[in-house]
């Protein structure tokens, strides 16, 4: 819990985060409770229906790294730098996954095309019997 001497001596900057953070608050509200943490955390509850240890909790953020909205943002940006950090990890493992793929293809039509030289008739039965089949599949689908 804060002291009373960092609440007076803050005073300015906490009333304007509390009234930032909590919208309903008013300046008669915050100037009542002024200089008395019990006070000034159960105005806040009162007004706002926070928990007592929410607001206490804003307190002790707030006085203990700078403004609250700071903390936000510089949370804010580490996210962001990590969420672009995975962006970057994702996109690479896409790309490596892809070059991959695309080896792989190249290779499989290299041998497809070295078998029909090697064996152009067993190609062409093949290719006949693979026509044949997908002929009855298209035929028998139809008939349904």
């Amino acid at each position: 819990m804060i002291k009373r001497e960092e609440l007076l001596g803050r005073w300015n900057e906490v009333k304007g985060e509390l009234r930032e953070h909590w919208g309903q608050l008013t300046e008669d509200d915050l100037q009542r409770a002024k200089g008395s943490t019990e006070q000034l955390v159960g105005m806040v509850q009162q007004k706002t229906g926070a928990t007592q240890r929410e607001v206490e909790n804003f307190l002790d953020r707030l006085m203990s790294g700078g403004s609250v909205s700071q903390q936000v943002g510089d949370a804010a940006k580490q996210y962001g730098e990590t969420a672009q950090q995975i962006a970057d990890d994702a996109a690479a493992y896409l790309r490596d996954g892809y070059r991959r793929v695309s080896d792989q293809s190249v290779d499989y039509s290299a041998k497809v095309a070295d078998s029909v030289r090697s064996r152009p008739g067993e190609a062409l039965a093949v290719a006949f019997g693979l026509g044949l089949a997908a002929g009855a599949l298209f035929f028998m689908n139809k008939r349904r």
